[in-house]
Parts: structure tokens; C-alpha cells; sequence
């Protein structure tokens, strides 16, 4: 284990005694995280990135954030360590934005607060533009691979572009000096494709939050439920990418076997529209966060989540949290936590017809589904956060210092 490992020990701090910490102690970084999606925004990527910026705070670190300004910002908010750079509007993504190239105004900056380590989480112009600009600062720079976004291609009619998107995204990736990612499969996939210093990091889920006690016998009466009905649920963005017609087609088997099941989705995004015209009967909630997301997760009884284009899905591990019985395809965080028959029906993935089945097989049996929701929790109960973002702070510590930590599962491959 190398010393600065061992060094580290907890210790509360805002961030401007972090400055000052950081100067003294070489457990004590100045980190630039640079993102094109952070909170105000609301989405797995943004929350997740919040959840290590906060810890990595109270663990001493100095962290500014570099992201693009958004609508919903306060004005003064670069008081707050955000360093917010110009951006525009994402098509079809309303009050999102994406960052515009910056290398020379990043460089500048870095110049005058030169971070240790400059980690980059997402791969637009403006993260092309902190790889750049640190790299000729001599900054070491790790990143995250969050998106499947050759296979969003496919989604829009361009399926042509998934192979100049993942020769990007390896020259973008490779020059870093060290690349996370979700899972193992996802590791050792990159791994065979010519990406190089892949290390796992994981993710965690927070049970005090998502967990069954939420379920809520008012929310469910407001969505016509009963205390024996069935309620079917999706959470997460309504984009065609992430395959939503077969969780209709899905919904629709239950319904042929169960007049009592009710949909509802969670969240928002270009889709909404259509599906809502397709499916009055559908109930639409919206973005729902804190309390309230958890009290629609447990309120619910069966998740299903048909996506292909995740790298992980926050989502399945909060669903499993809040003790839903699981449909997914098996690869993401259904393959790296879930078990099939146990608690949760995996299905090959792109089988969309074994989708359905396992979905109305679950439904249709009340044995199967209440095994599938007891057991749901238990796959979740021992990943905590501190302990999925304690490996991320260790790897960011070797980087700043010129050494890569190696996992088994990279060592192997």
C-alpha cells in the first residue's frame, strides 16, 4: 500500500481550508473536476458527480468545479468554487447546456491555480478542452467513461457514426492518465477495444434514503392503486435511447393478465410528449428527487428498466434499494449486483421478447414477485457510497503523485 494510502485519514473542512491544506500535505489535493452536467441540472451523472465533489470536501480536498453555466444558476454562484464557463442549449434537451471550447481561458487559469490532478468527467468540447489545457500545463488528467454514446448513435439513424464516436472517445480516453468506469464488463470491454489504464471504481447507493419504509399509501391511492394492485414503474430519462417502447410493450402483456397493474414513469425528457399522446392512461410524474423519488420508488412494485445504452443505471441499484422486483437486460448495474431468480428476472441483452415474458412471468405470479421484492434490499445493503468514493479519492491521490493503483480485475485482464 503506498504511504499516502495510509496518511489518509477523515477530517471535516470547507474548501477554502482545504486551500490551504492541500499547499502543506500530500493527502491534500487541489482537484479541478471538470463536467458538461452538474446540479442545478438533475440527472445520474450530475448527482453522482455532487455526491464525490461533497465527500472529497469533507475529506480536505480543495475541489473547484469547472462546468458550463446554466439557467437555473444563481447569480453570484462563482463564489461558491464553480468555475462556470460559457455553454448552449443541448438539442432537444431543454435547460440543459454543453460547454463551448475553453483550452486557452482554462489554461490561464490553471496557470494562476495550477490543480494537482484535473479530472474529467465528461467527454464534450469543454472536457476536450481541460485534456488539452492541462496536459500542456503538465497536469496529470484521469476520466470517467458515464455514456455508451456509440450506441446512442443506432437510436437516431446514424448507426454509422458508432465507430468514428468510439475512435474519439478511445484517443480522447487514452490520453488520460487513468480511466474509470462502473463495472467489470465494462473494464474488460474497453479493455478489448484498445482502451488503455481502465480501472473499476463503482457506485454505491444510499439506503438510509431509498429503502421500502418509504412506500407511501396516499401516493398509491393517488394513482388509482390499491393496497393489493400492481404498480409498474420507470425512472430515469424519457429519450428514445433508452429503448422505452419495450417497457410499453412490456406494460401492455401485464395489463393482459393483470386489469389491476397501473404505469407510471419518473422523470423527463424528449419522449415525454409522445408517450404521454400514445398513453393517456400512462401516469406521468415527472423529475422527482430527494424524499420524494424515493417515496415513488418504494410506492411501486415492479421496476422495469429495458436501456442498452447504460454504462451502469444509478437507477436499478435505488430500485433494488427500495425493494421493487428488477426486469432488466443483464449487463450495467443489473449484472454487477443483481441476481437472476433471486432478486431480479436479467434477460440476455437486446432479447426484447424475453423482456416482456420475464416482466409478465414476474407480474403474473404473486409468489415470485413478493421473493423478488424481499430480496431486492439485500443487493443493495453493502454498497455504501463512502466506500465506492474512498477508491476514486485513492486513485485521484496516485495520479497527482505519478503512480496508477491497479484492481484485480484490471491485473487480469
Amino acid at each position: 500500500m503506498s504511504p499516502f494510502e495510509e496518511k489518509i485519514v477523515p477530517r471535516a473542512s470547507d474548501n477554502s481550508r482545504a486551500t490551504a491544506a492541500a499547499a502543506d500535505r500530500p493527502d491534500r489535493l487541489h482537484i479541478a473536476l471538470v463536467t458538461e452536467t452538474y446540479p442545478p441540472e438533475l440527472n445520474g451523472v450530475s448527482l453522482t458527480l455532487k455526491r464525490a465533489v461533497d465527500y472529497l470536501r469533507s475529506r480536505g480536498h480543495k475541489v473547484e468545479v469547472v462546468r458550463p453555466r446554466q439557467t437555473a444558476d444563481r447569480k453570484g454562484a462563482e463564489d461558491n468554487d464553480d468555475v462556470l464557463m460559457p455553454g448552449m442549449p443541448l438539442p432537444m434537451y431543454a435547460g440543459v447546456q454543453f460547454g463551448l471550447p475553453a483550452t486557452r481561458r482554462l489554461r490561464k487559469h490553471w496557470s494562476r491555480q495550477r490543480p494537482q490532478v484535473v479530472h474529467v468527467a465528461t467527454e464534450g468540447p469543454l472536457g476536450w478542452s481541460a485534456l488539452h489545457a492541462a496536459q500542456s500545463l503538465g497536469i496529470p488528467v484521469t476520466s470517467d467513461y458515464r455514456t455508451h454514446f456509440p450506441r446512442y448513435s443506432a437510436y437516431y439513424g446514424m448507426a454509422w457514426l458508432a465507430r468514428p464516436i468510439d475512435a474519439y472517445l478511445r484517443g480522447f480516453h487514452n490520453r488520460a492518465h487513468m480511466t474509470f468506469v462502473s463495472t467489470t464488463a465494462l473494464q474488460r470491454d474497453l479493455l478489448s477495444r484498445g482502451y488503455r489504464n481502465v480501472a473499476r471504481i463503482g457506485r454505491g447507493v444510499d439506503t438510509q434514503l431509498f429503502n421500502p419504509a418509504r412506500r407511501s399509501v396516499s401516493l398509491r391511492a393517488r394513482w388509482g392503486l390499491g393496497p393489493g394492485d400492481l404498480c409498474v414503474i420507470h425512472v430515469g430519462r424519457l429519450a428514445r435511447e433508452k429503448n422505452l417502447d419495450v417497457a410499453v410493450r412490456a406494460y401492455e402483456g401485464i395489463r393482459a393478465t393483470r386489469g389491476d397493474a397501473r404505469m407510471v414513469w419518473v422523470g423527463d425528457g424528449p419522449a415525454r410528449r409522445r408517450l404521454q399522446r400514445a398513453h393517456p392512461d400512462h401516469i406521468f410524474a415527472g423529475m422527482q428527487g430527494g424524499a420524494e423519488l424515493a417515496a415513488h420508488y418504494a410506492s411501486a412494485d415492479l421496476f422495469v428498466f429495458p436501456s442498452l445504452t447504460e454504462t451502469f443505471g444509478n437507477v436499478t441499484l435505488e430500485a433494488l434499494a427500495s425493494g421493487l422486483a428488477v426486469v432488466a437486460f443483464d449487463e450495467g448495474a443489473a449484472a454487477q449486483h443483481a441476481m437472476n431468480g433471486n432478486n431480479a428476472r436479467l434477460v440476455r441483452p437486446g432479447d426484447e421478447a424475453g423482456f416482456i415474458a420475464a416482466a409478465v412471468e414476474v407480474a403474473s405470479q404473486p409468489a415470485l414477485l413478493s421473493g423478488l421484492r424481499a430480496a431486492a434490499p439485500r443487493a443493495a445493503s453493502a454498497l455504501s457510497w463512502p466506500m465506492v468514493l474512498a477508491g476514486f479519492e485513492r486513485h485521484l491521490l496516485a495520479s497527482a503523485h505519478g503512480y496508477r493503483l491497479y484492481d484485480n480485475a484490471l491485473a487480469a485482464a
